[in-house]
């Protein structure tokens, strides 16, 4: 009834009108239905950890199917229902023709006599996934670990690691567990990504991405002999999320996506990932123009904005050629006590900027850049008088008590004073001020959720969110050219429900520049590389070699300049400005390019790393070599001397230029010592990096 040729997917009705994923001619008892729901007093037929096998999953009947074209999409409209409690199912499967991927929605409506209680929906069911040789022992399951400062940590496993074989014959039954990972409260990505794959072991994968900022889950197990994949979005068991739906109503699902690559492994996956990544999100001149920003916190001010402090680093930032200046935390600080439990006014402190903010802001407009400032508009202070001026509606509850996190109270974005607050602060700043770059933090974990209008914390946490999203696209309606950067201490709150909106993600707080590597290399997997905000922060104290390695860390990404520039010399200036010269020479090439790692996803100890871009006149190439060295009692990293031991060299696959005689060209550092040489028979790069804590951008091309 329905088939997607790319990734070989297509459903399949049984005798009894039931609709499943198929993704193989293997038996139909390895097969999951398409859509699964648990509703309390009706659960699963086989109990477990697992949300599959449930008893309104397995009644689901085929009532009729649509396809419709809109664009370039084509949208299939999978209709079921079931037929104990009138609870109908639309699965909404949309694609490009030739594309390699597959995008899911569910839309719930109670078309019975009474209420239903929702405690879990699949966005996304499929089962009979297998290795080449039909079996599970070649499968590997790939994830992502995320932390404060230790972002897109890949790490991967044998399936049967993970979900061991138990001698299916012997017992009469599946095994009760599953490989899963989910989300915590209201930071989407402060555990795991929300992507995550499974690789044949012949170079074929299978990758997904969750789309939610208000709760996600995945798991993946044994059926039959073959592994299957769910996907949702908040549940009652891991985010407290319930929706009772009365007759006539309905709910809708997160989105989440499937990308399938039968040739080429992760690369060509996140490949894929990357162009569907593009199409969903919000069109902005930004994704194209990619301006080099400077901002004032990382290793600098740190929040500690001043005029005096400012006006020198806005023009050493416009010398070194940044074309947007954001003033970061603090600019609002007027507080004897400290600005952290007090914001939410998001006036400028009188004392800071003696002659208004209004005189840097010309500055930063005189240097050629366009101005910048920080919010953390989600937030209000507990000693801020909003906190009491404003409706207690307004802000999250739950067991009847107002939320209070780390000093803050939660606002509830489904709140019509929530929501104009909010709006009255940014057309001040951008309607008046002339500000056009917006950097909107989220530094606290506030729970599970809100209560106030829900039925549970769950259910409130995600309508905040869709009303978060939409107040960010109502900004964008109104200031077309404003850029927004999505912050959630970093990476924290890393997923395409926001990107799709916001033009830009803050990869990391990570401040220790050896310790930043493995996290810019692996960005490509959260985000699109002209979406991933990297620091790179050269200060006058550093030697030729350690500016060159922040900086490369930033060039096939965004480059958010900061450091003390105003400090510097002229050589060290020049070496600066030659990086960023370089980054706009590539740009219009990284706003197109497709994501690969010529030696695997970096590890977070790895001495060893690289990360490529593919566009279609070149490609480039970081890569980094960290000498491996006892770690300070902290965790840092000591550099290294500088004939340190380890390999001077290494050996990059590059698989897509094979045959070609592509010429490699060090583009940065120019005068470091770095050599590159192609092999065409074998489609390598080697790469020479003589001395240790060093890094280098190569370009080939014709």
């Amino acid at each position: 009834m329905w088939t997607h040729e790319v990734l070989g997917l297509r459903a399949v009705v049984d005798g009894t009108g039931s609709v499943r994923l198929a993704t193989s001619d293997l038996p139909a008892d390895c097969l999951v239905p398409v859509v699964e729901i648990v509703l309390t007093g009706h659960g699963r037929t086989w109990s477990g950890e697992r949300f599959i096998d449930t008893a309104v999953g397995g009644r689901l009947v085929l009532r009729g199917h649509q396809t419709a074209e809109d664009g370039e999409w084509r949208r299939t409209t999978i209709r079921l229902v079931d037929p104990d409690t009138g609870l109908a199912a639309d699965v909404v499967l949309s694609s490009v023709p030739g594309a390699g991927f597959l995008r899911s929605q569910v839309r719930l409506v109670n078309e019975g006599d009474a209420p239903v209680h929702v405690e879990s929906v699949s966005t996304l069911a499929l089962g009979g996934i297998v290795d080449r040789a039909g079996g599970l022992d070649a499968l590997t399951l790939h994830w992502a670990d995320n932390d404060w400062l230790a972002e897109c940590r890949w790490r991967h496993a044998p399936f049967r690691d993970q979900v061991v074989p138990l001698n299916r014959a012997a017992h009469g039954h599946e095994g009760r567990g599953c490989f899963e990972r989910y989300s915590q409260g209201t930071w989407s990505t402060g555990r795991h990504l929300p992507v995550a794959a499974l690789t044949d072991g012949a170079e074929g994968a299978w990758l997904w991405q969750i789309e939610s900022s208000a709760g996600w889950r995945y798991e993946t197990g044994e059926r039959e002999g073959a592994a299957y994949l769910a996907l949702f979005g908040p549940d009652d068991a891991h985010h407290q999320w319930r929706r009772t739906l009365g007759p006539g109503e309905e709910f809708t699902t997160v989105p989440a996506v499937l990308v399938r690559a039968s040739a080429g492994g992760l690369d060509a996956a996140f490949g894929e990932l990357t162009s569907y990544r593009r199409r969903i999100r919000r069109a902005h001149t930004d994704h194209r123009v990619l301006p080099v920003i400077y901002n004032d916190y990382m290793n600098t001010l740190m929040g500690d904005p001043t005029t005096d402090k400012l006006l020198p680093l806005i023009e050493a930032a416009g010398d070194a050629g940044a074309e947007v200046f954001v003033i970061d935390a603090g600019w609002y600080d007027d507080d004897a006590q400290g600005w952290w439990d007090a914001v939410g006014a998001w006036e400028p402190a009188g004392r800071r900027f003696p002659g208004g903010i209004q005189e840097v802001l010309d500055a930063i407009r005189q240097h050629g850049m366009t101005p910048g400032l920080w919010l953390e508009p989600e937030v209000v202070g507990v000693r801020s008088p909003l906190a009491r001026t404003l409706p207690a509606e307004a802000f999250f509850h739950r067991n009847g008590v107002q939320v209070t996190e780390h000093g803050r109270h939660h606002l509830d974005l489904r709140h019509p004073a929530s929501r104009a607050h909010l709006d009255r602060v940014v057309d001040r700043i951008v309607g008046e001020w002339g500000v056009g770059y917006l950097k909107l933090d989220y530094n606290v974990n506030a729970g599970s959720g809100t209560e106030t209008d829900a039925e549970s914390a769950g259910a409130g946490l995600l309508g905040h969110h869709r009303a978060h999203l939409d107040w960010l696209g109502s900004l964008l309606d109104r200031h077309p050219g404003l850029i927004l950067e999505n912050c959630g201490s970093g990476g924290l709150r890393m997923d395409y429900a926001q990107l799709a909106v916001a033009q830009l993600q803050s990869t990391s707080d990570q401040q220790d520049p050896l310790r930043y590597p493995p996290i810019a290399a692996a960005a490509a997997t959260a985000v699109t590389p002209e979406q991933a905000a990297v620091w790179a922060y050269p200060q006058p104290h550093f030697d030729a070699d350690e500016i060159a390695f922040t900086m490369t860390t930033a060039l096939l990404g965004r480059v958010h300049l900061s450091g003390f520039l105003n400090r510097m010399d002229a050589a060290r200036s020049a070496l600066v400005r030659s990086g960023v010269d370089v980054y706009k020479r590539i740009r219009p090439d990284i706003a197109g390019a497709l994501p690969f790692w010529p030696i695997g996803l970096p590890s977070w100890e790895d001495e060893w790393l690289a990360h490529g871009l593919r566009a279609d006149s070149a490609t480039y190439v970081a890569v980094w070599r960290r000498q491996p060295s006892p770690r300070r009692a902290d965790g840092g990293l000591q550099r290294a001397a500088a004939d340190g031991a380890g390999d001077h060299s290494r050996t990059l696959r590059i698989p897509h230029l094979l045959g070609g005689r592509p010429r490699p060209e060090v583009l940065f550092p120019a005068e470091a010592g770095a050599t590159a040489t192609w092999d065409p028979d074998e489609g390598h790069l080697t790469v020479c990096l003589p001395r240790p804590d060093t890094a280098v951008l190569i370009r080939l091309g014709a």
